[in-house]
């Protein structure tokens, strides 16, 4: 069972803050982390090669040091890793990054599957994975929390809804997008880790030419959607101090409470 599991390095997002005159997101010193919903995708095919055999390609495309991310991948289990980065990849949206990451999946060649997480945290779209899917013209299965069967040509699973979930049978090769309740994503292995940063470590780097693109249609240029401004709503509460003794000021506040149905 050969799969190709997405990965993207995201900025930790409990430290992200946002410069207040450009409203973009100030990135320096911010520490870069596996996107977390990815790691739960890693932790799926690692389970999947240990109980059928097969191979696991590790695809992530960013900046250079985004390097670091495959190297833990492969620290926890994959086999190879491929880091597609160009600087026409730079500003690219989710249907340039879906190209993008469609065009090298086919020069990878032959998969049964792949899977990616649900969404992004620096993003939060969850489009990457469908679209993904709909380029290669395979099917796709989101919000998947639990893998019942698979063998041969077909997979069954269970997808997560609002009240409960639903079972899904598809062909393979399919892509799946996976939920944090999948499992709990193992550590990287010392010794796997310590080979993966070394010179003979299993990981390509692809530019634009490597997998067939024209610079037009990826990056900032083939995207089809632009971020005009990001900003952080700005918090206004509005307060009152109720005086009198103790009886009086409850009996005030309860008088409030039932004007604004909340009691």
């Amino acid at each position: 069972m050969n799969t190709v599991v997405l990965i993207k390095q995201v900025p930790d997002t409990t430290e992200i803050k946002l410069d207040p005159k450009t409203g973009t997101l100030i990135r320096e010193g911010v520490q870069s982390i596996i996107n977390p919903d990815d790691l739960h995708a890693l932790e799926s095919a690692i389970g999947i090669k240990e109980s059928m055999g097969g191979r696991i390609t590790v695809l992530s495309m960013g900046p250079a040091q985004a390097i670091d991310v495959i190297s833990e991948a492969i620290g926890m289990g994959a086999d190879e890793g491929i880091l597609l980065t160009d600087k026409a990849f730079a500003g690219a949206d989710t249907w340039a990054t879906s190209y993008t990451l469609g065009k090298a999946i086919e020069r990878i060649g032959t998969f049964d599957l792949i899977i990616c997480g649900r969404q992004a945290i620096d993003g939060d779209t969850a489009q990457i994975g469908p679209q993904v899917a709909d380029f290669l013209g395979i099917p796709q299965v989101t919000y998947v929390f639990d893998i019942e069967e698979m063998g041969g040509n077909g997979i069954a699973v269970k997808r997560r809804l609002e009240d409960g979930f639903e079972r899904v049978q598809c062909s393979l090769p399919a892509l799946l997008t996976v939920t944090g309740e999948m499992n709990a994503p193992r550590y990287p292995q010392v010794g796997r880790l310590i080979d993966s940063c070394s010179e003979k470590a299993p990981i390509k780097v692809w530019d634009a030419a490597d997998i067939g693109v024209k610079t037009s249609d990826v990056g900032l240029e083939g995207s089809l959607t632009h971020v005009i401004k990001t900003f952080a709503p700005k918090q206004r509460r509005e307060g009152e101090i109720i005086e009198g003794d103790a009886k009086e000021a409850v009996n005030t506040l309860l008088g409030k409470l039932k004007e604004r149905k909340l009691l």
